[in-house]
């Protein structure tokens, strides 16, 4: 499998190369902003259900704040927030509702609107599972960040051992990532998989290590500064509780 190098969290992550680029834009930044936008939609589609708007109207407004963002290309007006992409997305998200929902809704009768292949539907699903919280919106939103957040580790882990052809053994196995470390008996697992326990208990142990790394990984691609990493990790976790 392939593995982080020592040095990869102070490498340029994404919202830095974003950022670099300042309101010039570059294909680089337009690229990775665009995969962030992609990677942390459905938090923003949820945030914007629970202020009170409906499907089809939120679908709309996540929609247009997309395609604001992406030809705006602005982000200097948002120092408050540069450090992190989450933070400075909900900002921005706040802003777009307060003050230009009649233009994106004179834009979207136009047609000016560029759409994202989103799925929908899926995300009316999951919201109607997550929604039985009664946590408010900005909390709520940062625990849909944390959970995508995580949902996208586990899809480069699974990309990483289907590439190894394990992908059958990944799927087996990725049940040790998500529950406590009692819960699962190493000894009936071995013998679902058919391994011997000891061979299941490294593979397991590595597995968590590669988790741990691509995690804080896709953190720090949401990060101007790295460094934070530990920091944004935590309010992330916190979330949960």
């Amino acid at each position: 499998m392939s593995r982080i190098p020592s040095n990869d969290f102070f490498a340029t992550t994404r919202w830095t190369t974003v950022l670099a680029a300042g309101d010039s834009g570059t294909p680089q930044s337009a690229e990775a902003l665009e995969a962030l936008c992609h990677a942390y939609w459905f938090p923003l589609y949820a945030y914007v259900r629970r202020r009170g708007h409906p499907k089809v109207d939120a679908e709309d407004l996540t929609q247009a704040f997309f395609a604001d963002l992406l030809a705006r290309r602005d982000f200097r007006k948002s120092d408050s927030a540069r450090g992190r992409f989450r933070a400075f997305l909900l900002a921005s998200l706040k802003h777009f509702l307060a003050n230009e929902w009649d233009k994106s809704q004179r834009q979207k009768r136009g047609g000016a609107i560029t759409h994202f292949p989103l799925d929908w539907q899926s995300a009316d699903t999951q919201f109607q599972i997550a929604d039985a919280a009664v946590r408010g919106p900005d909390e709520e939103y940062d625990r849909e960040w944390a959970v995508a957040l995580l949902e996208r580790v586990i899809l480069r882990l699974r990309d990483e051992w289907s590439a190894d052809g394990k992908a059958e053994r990944f799927e087996r196995m990725k049940g040790f990532l998500t529950v406590g470390k009692d819960e699962i008996s190493y000894a009936e697992a071995a013998a679902e998989i058919g391994m011997e326990e000891g061979a299941l208990r490294v593979a397991v142990h590595r597995l968590r290590k590669r988790y741990r790394e691509l995690l804080r990984s896709e953190v720090a691609h949401t990060l101007a500064d790295p460094a934070m990493v530990e920091e944004e990790l935590a309010v992330l976790l916190g979330a949960f509780r």
